[in-house]
């Protein structure tokens, strides 16, 4: 039978097929050898050994995956931020964009708690950067409606750091979820983690969105060869610039007649972004074929 997977967890992996059965998997030995793990989202085929439980044989290929939040097959990601506490760092917002562009995935920014913080300066970022943007709050409803919209007929990934209010934002989208919602340590800044594991969810509106834990620090599992050779085509503001440096090979970082940093000197280019491309470069700087498999 073939299906798709709603749910990972603790080595078991929730699969339903076209009629909505859903059937309890353990996944086959061999994707232990092959260093393959089913994720949520994956279309797989899988054999039904008894009532409601089976086993996963295959995993049909990918249109995307990512490690952190560990799905695929995604067509955007939705990033959750805040400039309420928790306050989320651009810099976060611009290495998931920079993956999920890698991925061929769309990106929907969603400054959550507007009520409590406008957010203007990180609204702004986003706005002048070609990236959508939206403000929302989970508690008085501004922007739900937008939001129902962006995500209906595709399949969403909801991801950022603890505590800006993934859960409560799909509580807004549907109310009958009633998803576990934490609160935010004042003393901290952060949120506490309530979403456990990663799980598809289906939306009266026709919406299938994936609810994933928040996270509190970065991770390098993302940090690879491939987003190495492409940084630069990361950056949606970049393109109108690439290719027009004096050096071939320039890496927008601090070369002369740059033609990506004079766009940031003119104010073509937001600062903080090209903060970030420059922090992203550092860090992939080092990384090599061997220590990226």
């Amino acid at each position: 039978m073939t299906g798709r997977i709603l749910k990972a967890l603790s080595g078991f992996y929730y699969v339903a097929d076209e009629g909505g059965i859903i059937t309890t998997c353990r996944a086959r030995g061999k994707f232990r050898k092959d260093g393959i793990s089913p994720l949520v989202g994956d279309i797989v085929d899988y054999t039904v050994l008894s009532e409601a439980q089976g086993v996963v044989d295959t995993v049909h290929p990918r249109r995307n995956e990512f490690s952190r939040p560990a799905v695929a097959n995604i067509d955007q990601l939705v990033i959750v931020a805040s400039n309420a506490i928790p306050q989320t760092v651009p810099f976060l917002i611009d290495r998931i964009c920079a993956i999920a562009a890698l991925k061929n995935c769309d990106v929907l920014v969603c400054i959550n708690k507007c009520d409590l913080d406008r957010a203007q300066e990180l609204y702004d970022i986003y706005a002048a950067s070609g990236i959508d943007v939206l403000r929302v709050s989970a508690e008085t409803g501004e922007g739900i409606d937008v939001l129902r919209e962006k995500i209906t007929g595709k399949l969403s990934a909801f991801t950022g750091n603890s505590g800006v209010g993934k859960s409560s934002l799909l509580n807004a989208l549907q109310p009958d979820f009633a998803l576990r919602v934490g609160e935010v340590s004042q003393a901290l800044g952060r949120g506490r983690h309530t979403t456990r594991h990663v799980e598809l969810l289906h939306l009266d509106c026709g919406a299938e969105v994936i609810d994933t834990p928040g996270f509190s620090s970065f991770d390098t599992q993302e940090l690879s060869l491939s987003l190495k050779e492409h940084l630069e085509e990361t950056f949606v503001e970049f393109t109108p610039y690439l290719g027009k440096c004096r050096f071939v090979g320039c890496s927008h970082t601090k070369e002369k007649d740059c033609a990506v940093l004079e766009a940031l000197r003119a104010g073509e280019i937001v600062k903080s972004r090209h903060e970030s491309y420059c922090r992203l470069y550092d860090e992939l700087r080092d990384v090599r074929e061997w220590n990226t498999k």
